[in-house]
């Protein structure tokens, strides 16, 4: 028996170290061939120009990184409230007949292909957009409307999980002491999960930010600076994807210091989680 547990623990040991050196290898590979361009092109430049014309030298990144943010904290305004209450619904009030039928629904929501939502946004809410709001549809606002829906799977199936783990003897005290069943929830049970509901809310966040295909779609991929909401934009992701293709030289190294910014927004997202869990569990304790 101790052997054999020596043997899985070995094999964990492996696992774990082939993960930490596939990241090891990631973050290597982009800043070795993303820093030098930063340096050519300036780093100022890079980062707060607004123009990218890579046929003139041009490589201002800022107008994607603004659409990129737009675009984010537009799928993150929309999806995570109804992504929380839609757990809620599913942990507390759902009968078990409509549960059988939500929650395969939901699961289902997470493995639908990007660019089958890409197509969905492109031929629903695009003509929807364009009606009731005017303009050609291809906006930030269709845009964040579709991540919305493509978080929510993520953002219900953890904080499900979340609620479901807090110990059943929060809820029952707070009823026990007079509250209501809305206020048990929201003001024992919630706080009580709300490390595991930021830990899905952060990984919302993080495919939100990473999302190519189905943006490219919906996006309208104008590399500038946008005027409002329903005009066009293009994010970080879809500048790599629509010119890596054909890139050479200085405009393939721009491209690829684009996801260094990229990496680098993921990595800051992930910091302020860990800080912001850290400090609920000291205040916990």
């Amino acid at each position: 028996m101790k052997v054999k547990e020596k043997v899985f623990e070995i094999i964990f040991l492996i696992v774990a170290c082939v993960s930490i050196l596939a990241v090891a290898c990631i973050c290597v590979f982009l800043f070795i061939n993303g820093i030098p361009a930063m340096k050519e092109i300036g780093l100022f430049k890079f980062l707060g120009g607004t123009t990218w014309k890579p046929g003139n030298d041009k490589y201002g990144i800022f107008p994607m990184i603004v659409g990129s943010l737009y675009i984010t904290g537009g799928a993150i305004a929309l999806g995570v409230p109804v992504g929380i209450f839609a757990a809620v619904f599913l942990a507390r009030y759902c009968p078990k007949r409509i549960y059988r039928i939500i929650k395969p629904a939901t699961d289902l929501l997470a493995g639908i292909p990007s660019v089958v939502y890409g197509f969905f946004g492109l031929m629903v809410i695009v003509p929807i957009v364009r009606n009731l709001f005017g303009g050609n549809g291809m906006s930030i606002l269709t845009a964040s409307f579709l991540l919305g829906i493509m978080i929510l799977p993520t953002i219900i199936n953890v904080t499900e999980t979340s609620i479901r783990a807090v110990d059943p003897a929060y809820y029952e005290g707070a009823l026990a002491l007079g509250a209501t069943n809305e206020a048990s929830i929201f003001r024992c049970v919630i706080p009580a999960a709300k490390s595991g509901i930021l830990a899905g809310v952060v990984l919302g966040i993080g495919r939100a930010i990473g999302e190519t295909m189905a943006v490219v779609m919906v996006a309208g991929n104008q590399a500038r600076m946008p005027g409002g909401i329903l005009q066009g934009v293009r994010t970080l992701t879809t500048n790599v994807v629509l010119e890596m293709g054909y890139s050479t030289g200085l405009h393939r190294e721009a491209l690829i210091a684009t996801g260094v910014v990229l990496f680098v927004f993921i990595l800051i997202i992930n910091l302020v989680f860990n800080i912001i869990k850290g400090k609920g569990e000291q205040a916990a304790s």
